[in-house]
């Protein structure tokens, strides 16, 4: 997990100088608007389809941050991201993902992807995904969607994609790699 912390401290100098305090995960400082913005609502739109083909773009990196993870569709792109050789990460909540049978973190964890539980908080409510942090496709998927069958099927959810703003991955990847070192690995 320090290769995470490397690489985005490699790319951090790529960006240049100016760019650097934008990886202080302490700092809120604002970072410029770039790339493209898409949002969609379910149950209307078909966010875990979005979800899924955004998470089949990626080319290097996953990591994903979740308070309930219980989506197969979703857990079956992660796990064909890993078998081609993307590196997926996974920070689950650990008493969501403990107390709900269906969760997938052991599905994951069994595929071989690297899966850790979160156990600092009343609850890791986070629901994000980083894709290729570090790279000029750099993309975060955040919103109050959890990546679940009745976050498409029964809720009012929102997530909003954020591609080709690498300033703003960093971000979001150093805040994932900071839960991550609070965090319980799985097993």
């Amino acid at each position: 997990m320090h290769a995470v912390c490397l690489a985005l401290l490699g790319f951090a100098a790529l960006l240049g100088a100016s760019a650097v305090q934008a990886f202080d995960a302490s700092t809120s400082e604002q970072i410029a608007a770039q790339g493209t913005l898409q949002v969609a609502f379910s149950p209307w739109d078909d966010v875990e389809t979005l979800i899924i083909s955004t998470i089949d773009s990626a080319k290097k990196q996953v990591l994903m941050q979740a308070y309930l993870l219980t989506s197969k569709k979703i857990a079956k792109a992660l796990i064909a991201a890993q078998q081609r050789g993307v590196s997926v990460m996974v920070l689950v909540d650990a008493e969501q993902s403990a107390k709900v049978p269906s969760s997938k973190a052991h599905d994951l964890a069994l595929s071989g992807i690297a899966v850790w539980l979160e156990t600092r908080y009343q609850n890791a409510h986070n629901k994000v995904i980083v894709i290729d942090a570090g790279t000029e496709n750099a993309t975060v998927i955040t919103g109050s969607y959890n990546f679940t069958w009745s976050a498409q099927h029964k809720n009012a959810e929102n997530i909003l994609i954020a591609r080709k703003n690498p300033v703003l991955a960093a971000r979001y990847a150093l805040n994932w790699e900071r839960h991550r070192q609070g965090a319980t690995p799985y097993k």
